[in-house]
């Protein structure tokens, strides 16, 4: 029996204009499909012009500056149609959805396609609804007394995953899919024996543990920040501008 993470994953990643998902904007995405651990993936890319300026500090982080984006991305709304429909498409065909720190891209895209396109994420899910894997609540569940970092970076060198293409959507997509693979081969004994759809409704109730460790510090230093224990969506806050 072909177990999950030995079989077909769609992977989704992001670039921005900051980290905020209540109004900050995507200017790059990709959606990676593998059949077969190693196979050759097949890439859908997009290119944003977000019809806001790219603050520098983001440019520092994926090279996509304001130029770049007026002169080769489309508009924003039907891009994020193509995205989501892409995702649901995935949906449709059985493949678990891979994303890292999945509530801050999922999140961006929602508030995304509120913006421009009067929808919401879960619309188009209604009847393909998502089996994430997110490699960043699976590793901190499965390895959590582990010290260091767990940036997909480091993740792809816990993981012997080659980081190669920093800061480009479609290798944050590959490299992540490729660390899920991992950790389902690292604990394959508790891993092996849950489906997808077992383990997304698990990792909502990680990630909710996850959250109270910091929360609860924020709270004892009198820090103002708050973790939001949602996965792998945030409810809508407010309108998104």
């Amino acid at each position: 029996m072909t177990l999950w993470y030995e079989g077909p994953l769609a992977a989704f990643a992001t670039e921005t204009t900051g980290v905020d998902v209540e109004s900050d904007r995507i200017v790059a995405a990709a959606v990676v499909c593998q059949d077969v651990p190693g196979g050759r993936p097949r890439v859908t890319r997009w290119l944003v012009n977000p019809g806001v300026p790219i603050p520098q500090r983001a440019t520092a982080v994926h090279g996509l500056t304001d130029e770049q984006v007026a002169r080769t991305g489309r508009w924003p709304s039907p891009v994020m149609e193509e995205i989501a429909r892409a995702l649901s498409d995935h949906g449709a065909a059985g493949r678990p959805l891979v994303v890292m720190n999945a509530p801050f891209d999922l999140t961006l895209l929602d508030r995304e396609l509120r913006r421009h396109r009067a929808a919401t994420l879960p619309r188009y899910l209604e009847t393909t609804p998502l089996r994430v894997l997110d490699p960043w609540v699976l590793d901190r569940h499965f390895d959590r007394y582990r010290k260091g970092g767990r940036t997909l970076a480091d993740l792809c060198a816990h993981y012997a995953v080659e980081p190669v293409g920093a800061h480009d959507t479609a290798a944050d997509a590959l490299r992540a899919m490729e660390v899920v693979r991992a950790v389902g081969q690292r604990f394959a004994a508790r891993l092996g024996r849950l489906s997808p759809a077992e383990l997304h409704t698990l990792q909502a109730v990680w990630h909710a543990a996850q959250a109270r460790g910091p929360q609860a510090w924020f709270a004892r230093t009198g820090t103002e920040e708050a973790v939001d224990p949602a996965w792998p969506l945030r409810p809508e806050l407010r309108t998104a501008v």
